[in-house]
């Protein structure tokens, strides 16, 4: 059964208050329209249209690496019109799957057991119960239980408004009978539009049976129409990563405290996360991490025991075996950190690699470096690696002794056992094994005034 899914995304998100167009807001980093065909992807044989209008040239140039072929609706006349753009690339034998851009949660199970309902002589359709269906257009049934309409809200009487089964607008159903029921859709309704939902009673007339089934929650069927639906379905959607975490093992102080805004390459046993954490792109976490409160995980490797600590940003960086790094540190892209190193509070770390056992403890800046093992940097050392124009490096040996507030100027080698006198500016290379400092002479003048303020 070749599959064939169509997401409608031409919308105009009036209600969001917004330039960007609706889909490409974003839930946990990624765009509204992203999950709904990630999701889709899922799919075996499975071919994605992807139906765009509103902003369709801007969705496009930021969705562009999604491989679906992109329908533009020139003119917004409403969800049947919108399928209708899509007949041409629908065989008479394939399945049609309809999604929607804005609902982003759908779940992939919802999904297959919603598929495995089609046959010839049927069509599947997705529906919610809700306490308040206000929104919703209503699927009405006849006294033995069957559908056989459903009527959009602005269209319904009283006692119709009464149901509180809604429709979802998400509908699985053979191709050839889609594309012979799009031809004779009508817009005489209250909006004018061309409505998807006229297909369902035709479905019935023409003799079909209506196979419902629903979501496991709610939730999982939530459009988005303004900041605060897409707010709570942030939540929503946290709410599932976190469990995922400690069904894993992740302990979590406060699952409602933490954002996963990407995956994990593979997560070891017995990790502690803290509050206020947040992890982006793929990470890679062994066992025993210890990752304190309000931090930014990004794209990073971080070793079996290592000790992540309050405040501190992993970016593109890789924290080896029962290393600790932080309070308020920063290792920005390509630092590489290897066993038991140090890195304290307010320092930071680029494009360099540290050595077993070695420290960096106060607010240091170490850029484009290479540092040996059981290396001491003293407080407010920095490598002085660009000149403006080009970057250079800086290399210390094995054992070296970096005094405080030091400035090591690139291109420079520091000798392995050396050590730099406190307040040194290092602009050649130093001996191993000998103390290197650079310092004025220190005076004191007798008999100096301080200045005192001049009277008015």
């Amino acid at each position: 059964m070749a599959i064939k899914t169509i997401i409608l995304a031409a919308g105009q998100g009036t209600r969001m208050r917004s330039a960007l167009p609706k889909v490409l807001h974003d839930i946990a980093g990624t765009p509204l329209l992203e999950h709904v065909y990630e999701t889709s992807r899922k799919l075996d044989k499975n071919s994605i249209y992807i139906i765009y209008g509103h902003g369709g040239d801007t969705v496009k140039r930021q969705l562009e690496k999604l491989d679906a072929t992109w329908i533009e609706q020139k003119e917004q006349k409403g969800t049947g019109h919108a399928v209708q753009q899509a007949v041409d690339y629908i065989a008479d034998d394939d399945t049609v799957l309809i999604l929607y851009g804005d609902v982003p949660l759908l779940q992939h199970h919802t999904i297959e057991k919603l598929l495995n309902k089609v046959d010839d002589d049927s069509l599947a359709l997705l529906t919610v119960n809700l306490d308040d269906p206000n929104g919703y257009g209503r699927i009405v049934r006849n006294s033995e239980g069957r559908v056989i309409r459903i009527v959009e809200q602005k269209d319904a009487d009283m006692e119709t408004l009464k149901i509180k089964e809604g429709n979802t607008g998400i509908l699985a159903v053979n191709g050839g009978k889609l594309k012979k029921w799009l031809s004779r859709l009508e817009s005489n309704n209250a909006q004018n539009e061309f409505y998807l939902t006229d297909v369902i009673e035709m479905a019935v007339q023409d003799g079909l049976v209506i196979k419902t089934t629903q979501p496991e929650s709610q939730d999982e069927v939530l459009g988005v129409n303004n900041r605060e639906q897409l707010a709570y379905l942030e939540r929503v959607y946290q709410s599932r990563r976190a469990k995922e975490l400690m069904q894993h093992g992740v302990t979590l102080r406060d699952p409602s405290r933490v954002d996963v805004r990407g995956s994990f390459e593979s997560l070891g046993r017995d990790i502690i996360v803290d509050v206020n954490v947040i992890f982006e792109g793929k990470n890679t976490i062994a066992d025993n991490v210890n990752i304190g409160p309000n931090c930014i995980i990004k794209n990073a490797t971080i070793q079996a025991g290592a000790q992540i600590l309050a405040n501190s940003i992993i970016d593109e960086a890789e924290v080896g075996p029962a290393s600790r790094v932080g309070p308020f540190a920063r290792l920005r892209p390509q630092a590489k950190l290897a066993d038991h190193v140090h890195i304290g509070n307010f320092v930071e770390i680029k494009k360099s690699t540290v050595g077993s056992g070695s420290k960096v403890n106060h607010l240091s800046y170490i850029g484009d470096s290479e540092i040996g093992q059981q290396v001491n940097i003293g407080a407010g050392t920095i490598t002085c690696n660009y000149d403006g124009v080009n970057k250079f490096k800086t290399i210390i040996g094995d054992n070296a002794f970096i005094g405080s507030d030091s400035q090591l100027v690139a291109p420079v080698t520091i000798g392995a056992g050396a050590t730099i006198g406190a307040g040194s500016t290092i602009t050649r290379d130093t001996p191993e094994n000998q103390l290197t400092l650079s310092r004025v002479k220190q005076i004191s003048v007798s008999h100096w005034q301080r200045p005192v303020k001049k009277e008015q």
